[in-house]
C-alpha cells in the first residue's frame, strides 16, 4: 500500500500553512507537486513578470530538491497563465533555460483568469529517483 508523505522545502513560503496545502506529495516512486508560484518567502508575488516566473522555477527547484529529485525527474508540467498570448514569449524563454535539451517533460499550458495575485503558476509530476 502506497502512503501519502508531505514535502516541503527547506525555507518554504508561508502559502502553504496560509492555504493549508503540501508543497509536494510523495507516493511510492512519484512525486506530486502542487502548483509553485513566483513567491517571496513571506507569500508575495514578485511584481515583474520575467522575474516571477524565473522565482516560480526556483521555488519548484528547491520543491524537487526536498524529495531528491531535480528538473531531469520531470514527467509532466502543467501551468497556468493568466495572459497567455502576452506572456507565452517570456514563459518561453525562462523555461527554455530549465528545460533546454530533450527529452522535454509532457506540457499543458493553461489560460486562466485569476491565479490568487500571480500571473504564472507551475504544477510538475516528477519520478522519484531509485536511490531514494
Amino acid at each position: 500500500m502506497n502512503t501519502r508523505t508531505p514535502i516541503f522545502p527547506k525555507n518554504r513560503h508561508v502559502l502553504y500553512q496560509e492555504h493549508g496545502y503540501s508543497a509536494a506529495i510523495k507516493s511510492g516512486d512519484l512525486l506530486f507537486v502542487s502548483g509553485q508560484v513566483g513567491s517571496h518567502s513571506d507569500g508575495s508575488p514578485e511584481p515583474n513578470f520575467e522575474k516571477q516566473v524565473e522565482l516560480a522555477f526556483h521555488n519548484l527547484e528547491n520543491t524537487l530538491a526536498a524529495a531528491g529529485c531535480s528538473f531531469n525527474d520531470i514527467v509532466d508540467v502543467m501551468t497556468f497563465h493568466t495572459d497567455p498570448e502576452n506572456q507565452f514569449e517570456t514563459i518561453m524563454k525562462v523555461k527554455s533555460k530549465i528545460f533546454n535539451q530533450a527529452p522535454y517533460p509532457n506540457w499543458t499550458a493553461v489560460g486562466v483568469n485569476w491565479l490568487a495575485g500571480f500571473d504564472f503558476e507551475i504544477k510538475v509530476t516528477a519520478r522519484i529517483p531509485s536511490s531514494q
